[in-house]
């Protein structure tokens, strides 16, 4: 396991240092709250929690394009605002261990979700021989701390899903869905389909869309013939459907919030971008087909701590909590060339990424991971720019217009990931080890050394 020298603290000291005083020019984070926040992170020590979020696509582009529609050129998002920002490398794998320069979202996860790459498309198994490896979750239910995953996407979707399962490909996700996993059905003595094996885990709290996956029978073992919602009500879990009945649930029982037959729809809309561009255009933030009952990623992952905090009170321990938050369609948005999808799921995503420090702020002993899995393919380009892809024009709140561009693919076709590194930030214990150019699996070793799990 690393372990930092001298050298490296000494290094990691001054990096915070000028963080510091760049932060202190530009955020609304007070100069000595900044140093104070720096000063904690560099110091290593052991976490009580961990708040790992995760924006699914959300290169620096993402980024950048979600900043300058609702804060401006000048202004900063809430995850600008981590005292410690370096980036790190998402390539996958080939089978024979050789790089795969283009990550999914299933090789990327299984990366930080285990500390081993593998091959696009696996969950949480080895690039070669196929075996299921050991998942941070997996570590932190050993050691005593309570688990958590919200999503936006599908629960049995491939971020979520590196977590708590063990498959050979993505799409395995529910009991009528493991065509492409012979192997890993219950029939063949393995461990089910992804909806099957998370709430086999017992995860404390699960919460996203998905509820068509679960709606699925289980085909054969000990739950045979029940909906896989019905096997976890079976194993204690409270299923909710809402914002009422999440903010009802009791503390101290699991409890599995469902909240869209497939991916929660997002919050904003707009003009997907097209080929000779769009008129200029100013973003509805709001959604004719998402229910108003549906909690936003900021309410269920508050919702989400306050569950993990009273699962752990009642276990009188000392111990805290593992929680992952993805904002899942900042991807698929861009996927869909949806500059406005795609904004509006950055802006809710950075609402979470609130929610999370401000719960650090009272509880420094909580290490907060800011990232994502890969690159996408927005850009944003002069107005003059006549681009041969996907093009849309928006007029931001600033009154100023902005072009994006779309040309990972041709039109007509789902737009692709890139292979760029992508931003990671953080604060609190072993939030140093983010500083410089790591690897994806590096975050595996964070969080396992901040929570001293073995």
């Amino acid at each position: 396991m690393y372990r930092p020298t001298s050298r490296h603290l000494k290094v990691a000291t001054a990096m915070v240092a000028a963080t510091a005083a760049a932060l202190a020019v530009t955020s609304s984070v007070s100069a000595s709250d900044t140093k104070e926040q720096a000063q904690r992170s560099v110091k290593g020590g052991k976490a009580k929690n961990v708040i790992l979020l995760i924006g699914d696509g959300m290169g620096d582009s993402e980024i950048t394009l979600a900043r300058d529609y609702t804060v401006g050129a000048a202004g900063r998002l809430n995850m600008d605002r981590f005292p410690l920002t370096g980036a790190y490398t998402t390539y996958a794998v080939h089978k024979d261990g050789t790089p795969d320069y283009v990550t999914d979202s299933a090789a990327s996860g299984t990366g930080w979700a285990t500390g081993v790459k593998t091959v696009n498309g696996r969950i949480s198994k080895t690039p070669g021989t196929d075996k299921a490896v050991r998942t941070i979750l997996e570590l932190a239910q050993k050691g005593g701390y309570a688990t958590g995953s919200v999503t936006t996407a599908e629960l049995t979707d491939a971020t979520p899903a590196v977590l708590a399962s063990h498959v050979t490909d993505r799409s395995c996700q529910g009991p009528a869905d493991m065509a492409s996993c012979p192997a890993d059905t219950i029939a063949k003595g393995g461990p089910g389909s992804i909806a099957e094996q998370s709430v086999n885990h017992k995860v404390d709290v699960l919460l996203g869309g998905g509820k068509q996956r679960f709606d699925q029978k289980v085909t054969d073992g000990t739950y045979k013939g029940l909906t896989v919602s019905e096997q976890a009500r079976k194993l204690g879990y409270q299923v909710v459907t809402d914002d009422a009945s999440l903010k009802a649930a009791k503390a101290g029982q699991p409890v599995l919030g469902l909240f869209a037959p497939g991916n929660v729809p997002t919050e904003w809309t707009g003009r997907a971008a097209a080929v000779g561009g769009t008129d200029p255009q100013r973003c509805v933030t709001s959604n004719p087909k998402r229910p108003a009952t549906t909690p936003s990623l900021a309410d269920s992952a508050t919702r989400a701590i306050q569950l993990l905090e009273a699962k752990q009170r009642s276990r009188h321990t000392d111990k805290g909590f593992f929680l992952q938050i993805e904002g899942a369609s900042i991807d698929k948005q861009d996927h869909a060339a949806d500059p406005c999808g795609q904004i509006g799921e950055t802006a809710a995503f950075d609402r979470a990424v609130k929610v999370a420090r401000d719960y650090a702020a009272k509880h420094p002993d909580t290490l907060v991971v800011t990232t994502a899995d890969h690159g996408h393919t927005s850009q944003i380009v002069p107005l003059e720019a006549t681009p041969p892809g996907l093009t849309s024009t928006l007029v931001t709140d600033e009154g100023q217009q902005l072009k994006v561009n779309y040309s990972t693919n041709t039109p007509g076709k789902s737009q692709e990931h890139t292979g760029v590194q992508v931003r990671i930030a953080a604060q609190g214990p072993q939030a140093y080890r983010v500083l410089g150019v790591t690897n994806q699996t590096d975050l595996f070793g964070t969080v396992r050394e901040a929570l001293h799990l073995r």
